[in-house]
């Protein structure tokens, strides 16, 4: 056996679990995502004062709905939430 037939069985070996992890990894944010998305569609039967007091509006719902299955709705929904609260501290810096 060359030291070249060593490396080779080597990484073979060394592949099997990268990609079993993978394949976990890719199963888990599937899992995460359905999760994500029923707890979305709770948001959804909220009232529109029951959003506000969380710092949504039903129109950011709808931005968020068009996402693929995969993607997260409620990472998109995080994200308009705190756009939406910088933007308001930006304006009160700049009345006082």
């Amino acid at each position: 056996m060359t030291t070249l037939d060593h490396c080779t069985e080597t990484t073979h070996s060394a592949v099997r679990p990268v990609n079993a992890m993978r394949i976990v990894t890719y199963t888990a944010d599937l899992f995460r995502a359905w999760k994500n998305r029923r707890a979305f569609y709770r948001l959804g039967e909220m009232t529109d004062t029951e959003l506000a007091d969380v710092g949504l509006t039903r129109g950011d719902l709808h931005v968020a709905v068009d996402l693929p299955f995969a993607s997260d709705p409620t990472a998109r929904l995080r994200t308009i939430r705190q756009t939406r609260a910088d933007n308001l501290e930006a304006m009160a810096r700049r009345v006082a």
